[in-house]
């Protein structure tokens, strides 16, 4: 089986490789912008004609799409999570009919949740920012291009490599460069870690990545890849902070502009995946534990970093 995978290079698309060069009769081919990509393509900037001959070429049986960006202005956002998707369908659809493509999406694309409830993919999608919404922009060109295609909606996810860009790899970074974390009298400031969100393990992830693009026959076109449970941020950092032996005090200075806090997390406040579909369509189910995740965070910690307030994202 030849699997392209491309965004091969960022978090969650290295995990994903790593999980498919592990199954016995794979071929894992590497797309993307580097030297050494097995097939050069540039989804935020290529023509759909220039990325059918690349893909023509490559031939693969499934194609995984990691690619996409999490920060940026909304022009980046734009151009990577939304026109990026659309020009990989109409490619494959001119190259590859018959492959399955697996899309990466995001939970962002519900926007705010309600307390206490789970949200299911048949939900009405109401992003509350860029990210979301050209997420779900990326999400609709999948669902609607007639293609063997299944986008993932994956929560929060957490574990080795988690970027600086996101809260579990920030916290990571600023706990590696406290001096002292055994000193009662430290303080970690942070920014307003009041929202729930739906934390799921990266590996875990991976490992419904490799069910979707292995899985016989049809998808549905949307499946929850999450925790399916919502967790305090404050919690997750407190466990953090029990993982790098931090002993001192974890101050919250607010979402007031001056304390690093989260213009997302005041407007989504709830965040939680139902997970069923995902088990019935892939016999998928999170294996590890949220401790487990940080375990493995903070193992892989980064060594140096320049520290600024935090928020949830």
């Amino acid at each position: 089986m030849r699997i392209l995978v491309l965004g091969a290079g960022g978090y969650l698309g290295g995990h994903v490789t790593e999980r498919l060069r592990a199954l016995p009769g794979a071929r894992v081919l590497v797309g993307g912008r580097s030297p050494g990509a097995d097939v050069a393509v540039d989804l935020a900037a290529d023509r759909p004609y220039l990325l059918a001959g690349a893909l023509a070429k490559a031939a693969p049986d499934a194609v995984v799409n990691c690619a996409g960006a999490t920060g940026g202005d909304a022009v980046t956002l734009a151009e990577v999570n939304a026109r990026g998707p659309a020009a990989l369908c109409a490619a494959l659809r001119e190259a590859a009919p018959g492959a399955r493509l697996v899309h990466l999406g995001s939970a962002a694309e519900y926007g705010p949740g309600t307390p206490g409830l789970r949200v299911t993919e048949s939900e009405p999608c109401a992003p509350a920012g860029p990210y979301g919404a050209t997420k779900l922009a990326g999400t609709v060109a999948v669902t609607s291009s007639g293609l063997d295609a299944v986008v993932l909606r994956v929560g929060n996810p957490v574990g080795a490599g988690a970027p600086a860009t996101g809260l579990p790899g920030r916290v990571a970074a600023l706990l590696a460069e406290v001096e002292d974390p055994g000193d009662p009298e430290g303080e970690l400031r942070l920014g307003d870690l009041s929202a729930y969100r739906d934390f799921v393990d990266v590996r875990d992830v991976a490992r419904a990545v490799e069910r979707a693009a292995t899985a016989p026959g049809p998808l549905p076109p949307v499946l929850n890849v999450g925790g399916g449970e919502a967790l305090p941020v404050r919690e997750l950092v407190r466990r953090l902070a029990g993982a790098a032996g931090f002993r001192g005090r974890i101050v919250e200075t607010g979402a007031d502009g001056n304390g690093g806090g989260s213009e997302r997390s005041a407007r989504v406040s709830w965040q939680c995946s139902d997970i069923t579909a995902a088990a019935a369509a892939l016999g998928w189910a999170p294996a590890r534990s949220l401790d487990a995740s940080l375990a493995a965070l903070w193992e892989a910690r980064p060594r140096s970093f320049v520290p600024h307030g935090v928020a949830a994202s």
